[in-house]
């Protein structure tokens, strides 16, 4: 085993010990949580290494990079996700290859994602990036629609051809009513999750929590973890 993937195990082992122990203090089953490794600014050999290890499911966020990390890593058998605010000229580059856009947040992305998805004939999974930083159906500060928006926005990808409306995400807000209370903010998105899966049965994936509040967004109930630096190691600060 080399030195690299070496780390990239043992990193993964005490990832998976927290999200065990959080599954154990919410009373849920270690399985009710999928782990989604954010592989942003680290290289396609991480990925390789990361699927050797076992994972299945990895995150980009930005289209300039994932694409030909994907298309270098288009043998193995993983589930890309898109978590990163997604412009629409980008939209046909990112449907080639991404499985889940976990960020939408507007109606215009969603039309777009559709002609996308049709014309490269593939079923886009979606969830709809919630905002918890706003109470209206304004954008948030770092992407996401507010709660205000999200029930016609779902309506709006339910509808859409090429689309499955599979959730919601959200990240932990810097500011607003929930500055410094992610579990508070988490349990906020399980209450509009509840609602959205009245109409929606079948959106019923949750993508909370990072490598700093994992711990919070299971205790809360959400489906999936999103973490990078506690798998891959703190990043380079981009130049």
């Amino acid at each position: 085993m080399t030195d690299r993937k070496a780390e990239l195990a043992a990193n993964l082992a005490r990832v998976e010990e927290r999200i065990s122990a959080a599954c154990a203090g919410a009373g849920r089953k270690r399985e009710e949580v999928t782990l989604i490794v954010v592989t942003k600014t680290y290289p396609a050999s991480d990925v390789r290494l990361l699927a050797e290890l076992g994972v299945r499911h990895v995150a980009e966020n930005r289209d300039q990079e994932a694409a030909p990390k994907a298309a270098e890593c288009a043998d193995l058998p993983l589930i890309w996700h898109f978590v990163g605010q997604l412009q629409t000229n980008k939209v046909r580059s990112v449907s080639s290859y991404v499985d889940v856009v976990q960020s939408v947040d507007r109606k215009r992305l969603v039309d777009a994602l559709s002609r996308a998805a049709v014309g490269a004939a593939r079923e886009l999974g979606v969830l709809i990036q919630v905002a918890l930083d706003v109470d209206s159906s304004d954008r948030g500060e770092r992407g996401g629609v507010g709660p205000d928006g999200v029930e016609r926005l779902a309506g709006s990808v339910a509808e859409a051809e090429g689309l499955r409306l599979d959730g919601l995400m959200t990240v932990a807000p810097l500011m607003g009513p929930y500055e410094g209370r992610p579990r508070a903010a988490f349990d906020r998105l399980m209450e509009i999750s509840s609602r959205l899966r009245v109409a929606h049965p079948a959106a019923n994936m949750v993508s909370a929590g990072m490598s700093s509040d994992l711990e919070e967004a299971v205790a809360a109930g959400a489906t999936h973890v999103r973490v990078g630096t506690a798998v891959l190691g703190v990043r380079p600060r981009l130049r």
